[in-house]
């Protein structure tokens, strides 16, 4: 099955161009998500999960691997909305530094960035998934690693979850993968800020990209890859281009 990548160079509606560029580094085998100009950042949001979720409907009807690409998590709402087009149900495996299963309950800031998962499993304000027709992910369809960063009222969350959190990376060389189809959401933030520093919300500490990169070749070796998301470093933060050599390297590894 080739691979095809979609760019989606937002960060919660706001244009990020610097990712733009990335469309050139594989020619044809690269769409961009760029919907029309709208009168506000949600506007936009919701246009650009939309136009991910037929993008990947359209990879997986074409028999392609669909691989998104974005500046945000919450750009997996339009990934597992293109899954479920195409009639696939995933199990999801879901990198991060943060738990992003915050609430607007739980959340001290209120941020939409840190709650994602936490949408994508039904908790929380349900507008972004009605927006898409979206039922939830089952909890036990989803395994968390890392979430170093956790607000104290998101763990409590995630314990009282049915969600699996595997606190060490490393941990996923070794224990069960779930089964069915696989769906790997990536942030680049997972990678120890030492490694790959340039993010906008850094957690100190993290597993080194050969923990990584060991775990994602299990996971190609496995098959069973049905999608794969990224969301990005920052380009504006990446000066000599260390974070962006760092990802796609664990992405190809990913790919095999």
């Amino acid at each position: 099955m080739a691979n095809r990548f979609i760019l989606s160079p937002f960060f919660l509606g706001e244009p990020l161009p610097g990712l733009a560029g990335l469309a050139d580094l594989a020619g044809g085998a690269w769409w961009v998500n760029e919907p029309p100009a709208a009168p506000d950042s949600a506007t936009v949001r919701e246009a650009v999960h939309e136009g991910l979720a037929e993008s990947v409907r359209r990879c997986l009807e074409g028999r392609e691997l669909p691989v998104s690409v974005a500046g945000d998590c919450c750009t997996t709402l339009g990934v597992l909305a293109g899954l479920r087009r195409a009639g696939v149900e995933p199990s999801l495996l879901w990198f991060d530094a943060h738990g992003d299963f915050n609430t607007p309950e739980t959340s001290p800031s209120g941020f939409l960035g840190g709650m994602p998962l936490a949408i994508l499993v039904g908790r929380g304000d349900d507008t972004l998934r009605r927006a898409l027709g979206l039922e939830p992910l089952a909890e036990d369809r989803v395994v968390l690693t890392d979430a170093r960063a956790l607000d104290p009222l998101e763990r409590q969350l995630l314990e009282s979850s049915k969600v699996v959190h595997r606190p060490r990376v490393e941990e996923l060389t070794t224990a069960p993968l779930p089964a069915g189809p696989l769906w790997v959401h990536f942030d680049a933030d997972v990678v120890d800020a030492a490694e790959s520093p340039a993010h906008r919300y850094p957690a100190p500490g993290g597993p080194s990209s050969e923990t990584v990169r060991e775990v994602f070749r299990r996971i190609a070796a496995t098959g069973r890859l049905a999608a794969v998301s990224v969301s990005t470093w920052d380009p504006a933060l990446d000066g000599d281009g260390t974070s962006r050599r760092v990802t796609l390297a664990l992405l190809e590894e990913l790919l095999g």
